[in-house]
């Protein structure tokens, strides 16, 4: 069983996430920003360690990455689920709110990773998921801007750790369960050789 650290994951897909790696067995610890009483319901629910984190900034991420690895013992696996929808037309958004999206959906990717990254390399071990745009929300002018940089920063990623035994994929989903899934897959010894990857979840009956 692997050590799980989950971004955003008192919400959405992954609050999903945390409830079906800790029902695999893995040890999994979740950041949550605003949402304290969704979080502490999720740890009753999952056994799962909430720690509250703004991944838009760095010293914040740098705190929560190093009480996951007092809680976990070292990340084997980072999904990087945290991220906020900034609706609007690029000639009426507010400048405040595009840096608040781009620093909360991409430089909050990157701060995760670059903080745990170095260890992974160390241990010539690692798998990191990130999540892509949502179908709902693709249009969205500086959401569609951060997932994209996600999906480039994803791929530079794959390539830059390629021999180092490290894993980096993005999912596009529209359907948390189904999403889910395919982390669970993407963290398996199953998916040892995928990397640099975009997989689409679009949606239909999960089984």
């Amino acid at each position: 069983m692997a050590n799980i650290l989950i971004t955003g994951g008192s919400r959405g897909i992954g609050a999903e996430a945390v409830r079906q790696f800790a029902a695999a067995g893995h040890k999994v610890v979740f950041t949550y920003h605003k949402s304290e009483i969704e979080a502490d319901l999720l740890r009753q629910e999952t056994g799962a360690t909430p720690v509250r984190c703004d991944v838009k900034h760095h010293d914040s991420v740098k705190i929560a990455v190093d009480k996951a690895v007092s809680v976990l013992g070292q990340i084997d696996v980072l999904i990087c689920s945290a991220a906020i929808a900034g609706q609007g037309l690029i000639s009426d958004m507010d400048i405040s709110k595009w840096e608040e999206v781009i620093n909360t959906d991409l430089s909050g990717v990157f701060y995760c990773i670059r903080y745990i990254l170095p260890a992974m390399i160390s241990r010539r071990s690692g798998c990191i998921i990130t999540v892509g745009p949502m179908c709902e929300e693709t249009g969205a002018s500086a959401y569609s801007a951060a997932k994209a940089g996600v999906i480039g920063l994803t791929k530079a990623l794959a390539e830059e750790t390629r021999l180092s035994g490290i894993r980096a994929n993005c999912i596009s989903a529209g359907n948390p369960a189904g999403a889910v899934r395919t982390m669970l897959f993407l963290a398996s010894d199953d998916a040892s050789s995928v990397t640099g990857q975009v997989i689409g979840v679009s949606g239909g009956p999960v089984l």
